[in-house]
């Protein structure tokens, strides 16, 4: 199929460019791994609070740090594609056939690998810092696969985002506007019984929460997998929206130029 061929050879050009900067993939994790380990540790006796039922922080923790890093990072994504936008690049991609969906999912799926990187450390890290997963290497693996989608869905949202407004400092206020409350507004940091009844109520609607949600009821002992695949058909439902967004956006842009 042609859209799957050209989608590989448009994720293989960003992974390239990737390798020529890994130390990308390092210096993003600076600001989660404050979250992890330093309010791991400050705030480790919160478990103690009557409604938290949890054994350990930095596990409760750990499963929101890595869904935040999948969407912060995600997030800014179409800062490169205004970078092609700027050299010219995408002009030269547009006037050939490749079709124009391709265009988004390569940048899609290689902000995917980088989530899955990003993440496969975070857990590292915590697990030596003392965390523990009863749920296991099968529901730490689905963890991944929530934080992949979340990423993936808003890497589209950003790159629609870059389409339409083609200026950078448009695109860091429009991302900020939305990834920091959808992260406060969830349970990355605390859990439902103990923040306020409206904010819980905003939480069953915010696609943050349904990823810190489910990513923590697969990685403890005892996982609701009917919750766990509510929320993935969900996250999938969001990214087939974003992508929508994103690819009729290629093609307003098309018109414009």
């Amino acid at each position: 199929m042609e859209l799957i061929r050209q989608t590989g050879y448009m994720t293989a050009r960003h992974l390239r460019e990737l390798l020529r900067q890994p130390w990308f993939v390092v210096v993003t994790l600076v600001q989660p791994l404050i979250w992890l380990l330093l309010f791991g540790a400050l705030f480790k006796k919160v478990i103690e609070i009557p409604g938290f039922h949890a054994h350990s922080y930095i596990a409760f923790l750990a499963p929101g740090v890595v869904v935040m890093t999948a969407l912060f990072n995600s997030a800014w994504s179409g800062m490169a594609l205004i970078d092609d936008l700027n050299r010219g690049v995408t002009a030269r991609f547009l006037v050939t056939p490749v079709p124009r969906a391709a265009l988004i999912l390569g940048r899609i799926l290689k902000e995917a690998v980088v989530v899955i990187i990003q993440s496969l450390i975070i857990v590292g890290l915590a697990l030596i810092d003392g965390a523990s997963f009863p749920g296991g290497v099968g529901g730490v693996l689905v963890l991944f696969l929530l934080a992949a989608l979340l990423g993936a869905a808003f890497a589209a949202l950003s790159n629609a985002f870059a389409l339409f407004m083609r200026q950078e400092e448009a695109l860091v206020g429009a991302t900020q506007f939305i990834i920091l409350p959808l992260t406060f507004l969830s349970t990355t940091f605390l859990a439902a019984d103990v923040m306020p009844s409206w904010i819980r109520h905003v939480g069953d609607f915010n696609p943050v929460n349904w990823a810190v949600v489910a990513g923590r009821s697969v990685t403890s002992s005892h996982a609701d997998w009917g919750l766990v695949a509510a929320r993935v058909g969900l996250l999938a439902a969001v990214l087939a929206a974003f992508l929508a967004l994103a690819t009729s956006a290629f093609r307003a842009y098309q018109r414009a130029v």
